[in-house]
């Protein structure tokens, strides 16, 4: 399969934008920024930022940094700027820290080394500031946890502007599509208004209490991508690297062990709504029975994201037996 073909259907996937006029979006206008910190408009408004604009370059290499650490969480900083609402994204690079698979550790040696890469990129030019960082869930979805909550305030407080962003790599090599998030904290005190019910998503049954008690602390951007003709070259070297890891991997022998603790964790909550069921028949509340089913509703859409991933690396790895395992037909004596 042409390299170039995958990397425009990876491009649509994400609704990657095209822009090329005059790469004006690169463009980074010292006076202007320094204006925006001198007036820091995010303090009167804790909603000010509202989205986000990624480049595929920073976005593909956060997602293969993310890949590269496999069950263990990564973390790198991400390079941009500010443009009125809107935060930019133009780079991304990795850093040097300690992971787990429920947390990251930014040590000395991490901040040294941050400090010596922003030095280096404006002596070449790139005058970008440190706008955000980011770090991956392995396989949990994209959300602040209690820790990453309070990292985020930390750098609001002193960083800002600043955007933490999370991605899921085992989740983007399942469904075909980068699973990433990008989110800001509120101010310490402040009560958000009452939203409405927000996207959902699946969460692993013993991270629910740590999302549940920190998701009204911060809120998400619209996240959007982006590529131009400056980053074209580079784009399409990285894509070489990336596609050829894409095509000699099975998402069914990466994502096994993902797999069965997505099985095992849609029977502990099956097993928890009829638990629940057996409570609320007892109690006869209508409360009980309308929660009751909202966990059952719930249950049923992991299902189907998992049926739906199962299918979807079967059917890749179908087509990649046609297209590489397939030989013609073998020449005989008579043939020739």
């Amino acid at each position: 399969m042409d390299s170039t073909i995958a990397r425009k259907t990876w491009e649509m996937s994400n609704s990657v934008e095209n822009i090329g006029i005059a790469d004006e979006i690169y463009r980074y206008d010292e006076r202007q920024q320094k204006d925006i910190l001198a007036a820091k408009p995010w303090e009167k408004d804790p909603h000010y930022f509202n989205a986000i604009k990624i480049s595929a370059l920073a976005l593909l290499k956060m997602v293969m940094h993310a890949r590269s650490g496999g069950s263990l969480e990564v973390m790198g900083l991400l390079l941009g700027k500010v443009d009125g609402n809107n935060m930019i994204v133009t780079d991304s690079f990795a850093l040097p820290v300690e992971g787990t698979e429920t947390r990251v550790n930014a040590q000395a040696q991490a901040y040294e080394y941050m400090a010596a890469y922003i030095e280096a990129a404006k002596q070449v030019k790139r005058l970008e500031n440190a706008i955000g960082w980011y770090h991956s869930h392995p396989g949990y979805g994209c959300w602040l946890s209690g820790i990453d909550v309070g990292t985020q305030m930390l750098n609001q407080q002193f960083q800002e502007p600043f955007v933490a962003i999370v991605i899921d790599p085992i989740r983007t090599i399942s469904a075909g599509k980068v699973n990433l998030g990008a989110f800001r904290t509120y101010p310490k005190g402040y009560k958000p208004p009452d939203e409405g019910p927000s996207e959902y998503q699946s969460i692993p049954l013993n991270k629910i209490e740590d999302f549940g008690v920190h998701c009204k602390q911060y809120y998400p951007l619209e996240v959007s991508y982006f590529k131009s003709s400056l980053d074209r070259k580079l784009l399409e070297l990285l894509w070489n690297k990336y596609w050829v890891n894409t095509l000699s991997s099975s998402s069914l022998l990466t994502n096994a062990d993902y797999t069965t603790a997505q099985i095992f964790d849609l029977t502990d909550k099956l097993e928890q709504s009829e638990a629940y069921l057996g409570r609320s028949t007892i109690n006869l509340g209508m409360d009980s029975h309308e929660k009751n089913e909202d966990r059952l509703t719930k249950a049923t859409r992991d299902s189907c994201k998992n049926t739906i991933e199962a299918i979807h690396g079967l059917m890749s790895q179908v087509i990649k037996d046609k297209l590489f395992n397939q030989t013609g037909p073998k020449i005989t004596s008579t043939m020739l």
